[in-house]
């Protein structure tokens, strides 16, 4: 397995990173989050990423800026290299058409996002199980300027 797993956040709650990186520590000490706050952020990233990328994406549907985690889904499914990437929408919202809208463009999951301290760090830790120890998740190498 790999010493590190690095894990793109995109999410506009600043609060949800602090938290993620909080319980890691413990409890999945392999993840590296990288947060940013929007779509903008998020197609940045994409675009000026060179070597390998994130293993895994959580990916809020509602971003207060411009667009949304939905667009960025449909961007990274475009992408040479991001298209292999897992994503999982990471979401307050249970809207049936934001699931299914998901789904449909190509998210690997949707999961609601916790509400308490215990049920973030027992998505952490399920998270750990599932993305590290379970299944294998692709390492694609990312060429910068390689966006659709």
């Amino acid at each position: 397995m790999p010493t590190s797993f690095p894990i793109l956040l995109v999410d506009d709650d600043a609060d949800v990173a602090d938290l993620l990186n909080r319980i890691a520590v413990t409890d999945f000490p392999e993840a590296v989050f990288l947060h940013v706050d929007s779509f903008a952020q998020a197609a940045s990233y994409l675009d000026n990423l060179e070597g390998r990328g994130p293993r895994l994406v959580l990916l809020d549907v509602n971003l207060r800026t411009g667009l949304t985690g939905l667009d960025f889904l449909t961007l990274i499914r475009e992408h040479p290299q991001g298209r292999l990437v897992p994503v999982v929408m990471l979401s307050s919202s249970q809207l049936d058409t934001d699931i299914h809208e998901a789904l449909n463009r190509g998210a690997s999951l949707f999961t609601q996002k916790p509400f308490t301290y215990v049920e973030w760090r027992q998505y952490v830790q399920n998270m750990r199980l599932y993305w590290y120890e379970t299944v294998t998740t692709p390492n694609p190498k990312f060429m910068k300027g390689n966006t659709p």
